[in-house]
């Protein structure tokens, strides 16, 4: 998982909603940093692709996670990632329309790195991924990337 300066920042977004997913991957993109977002639709694919990037020594640098999944739900997933050692040091920010208290206990507690709850109202849902995308991509530091 080492990042190569210069390498672009490799995104994992597990999204079911078509339309919440486009909406994160413009405003991803509108940033001026070099990234690649894969978008996948359910947790079993999100798993299947995480072995396979493994292998092929490619994993993504930071993992957006809805919770409500089909096949495999995303709290599953979480705890797959972070019981393996070859993904748990990939930082997992939760992004959800749920913001019951169990399901935010449930992810911190298998070790979710953030979890944010989408807004319903789009100006509130497009100022967070912009928050999110300055915070996590431009301005955290991780011992991956430099």
């Amino acid at each position: 998982m080492n990042k190569v300066q210069g390498e672009p920042i490799s995104i994992l977004l597990v999204e079911d909603n078509v339309d919440h997913a486009h909406l994160i991957m413009r405003k991803l993109k509108s940033f001026q940093v070099a990234n690649k977002i894969i978008h996948l639709e359910d947790g079993e694919a999100a798993l299947q692709y995480l072995k396979t990037a493994f292998a092929e020594h490619n994993l993504p640098h930071i993992i957006l996670l809805d919770l409500r999944l089909p096949k495999v739900d995303g709290l599953e997933v979480l705890r797959q990632i972070k019981t393996k050692p070859e993904y748990m040091e990939i930082p997992v920010v939760i992004l959800t329309t749920s913001d019951t208290e169990t399901d935010i206990a449930k992810a911190y507690h298998l070790h979710a790195n953030s979890y944010l709850v989408k807004p319903v109202n789009f100006e509130s849902f497009t100022e967070l991924m912009e928050i999110l995308g300055f915070y996590w991509i431009c301005w955290n530091k991780d011992p991956f990337r430099s």
